[in-house]
């Protein structure tokens, strides 16, 4: 039987952190904590439930990510944020998979939770993610704060049932402000890169964003909170391109 370190990035995760902990009880052969400088209760949390806890200033998503994985002891590792939990399926598909590791990565659906309702559709589901992999075989990658873990060429994933549940916003005002704040920090990766955008895709971009969510990702099954998140979904899209055109100016 192969060992999974289950490694986590946190900053004021008192609200979540302990269910996130308490999922991965039996599946977690040591617990990984990156904290970026926490003033609440997070570190006690982690450290009544065994966790290594260790601190770093946050330097963006994806370089926290990587080097959380450096304090990981053990290759294979299960990354999780701390708003996250496995379900009793997943978890248990975990546990089957520790017994015969096949694969180099194994992705998992991600099932949200927004205001005390699992959304089932507006581009928010399946949401596939690659959270179990080994960590030799690839690293965190994308553009902040949309981080993704990238296997090299030629390595092998699998699908596991059962969802992750992502506990995600508790309000509409607490999705709207991050909304913002990932629109912010989205713009300046792009600014980077040398990226440009006109005046005109950033307001076509946030209509055609709307339309596919609503429409093609069928977010009006999904009722009021369907509507509301296509939205602000729309709404962030155009801030992340206003931001970057005007960085741009």
């Amino acid at each position: 039987m192969i060992k999974i370190s289950v490694v986590i990035i946190t900053m004021n995760e008192e609200r979540n952190i302990g269910r996130c902990l308490a999922s991965v009880d039996g599946v977690a052969d040591e617990i990984v904590i990156l904290d970026s400088g926490s003033t609440d209760r997070t570190e006690e949390l982690c450290k009544n439930a065994g966790a290594r806890f260790y601190f770093q200033a946050f330097k963006g998503h994806i370089e926290q990510k990587n080097l959380a994985l450096e304090k990981a002891s053990h290759p294979y590792v299960l990354s999780l944020d701390a708003d996250e939990a496995l379900s009793d399926e997943l978890k248990q598909s975990i546990l089957e998979t520790k017994q015969n590791w096949a694969f180099d990565g194994y992705i998992m659906n991600r099932l949200t939770n927004y205001c005390g309702t699992w959304i089932k559709h507006s581009a928010w589901y399946p949401d596939s993610k690659l959270r179990l992999f080994n960590r030799e075989k690839g690293q965190w990658g994308g553009i902040n704060p949309h981080d993704k873990f990238i296997l090299e060429p030629k390595t092998k994933t699998a699908h596991l049932k059962g969802d992750l549940l992502h506990y995600s916003y508790y309000s509409i005002q607490e999705h709207s402000d991050r909304t913002e704040h990932y629109a912010e920090i989205a713009a300046q990766a792009l600014y980077q890169q040398g990226k440009k955008v006109s005046f005109v895709h950033r307001y076509s971009s946030s209509l055609v964003k709307f339309l596919r969510t609503y429409f093609l990702y069928l977010g009006f099954l999904d009722g009021a909170n369907g509507w509301i998140i296509c939205k602000i979904t729309a709404w962030g899209t155009y801030l992340k391109y206003k931001k970057l055109y005007d960085l741009n100016q």
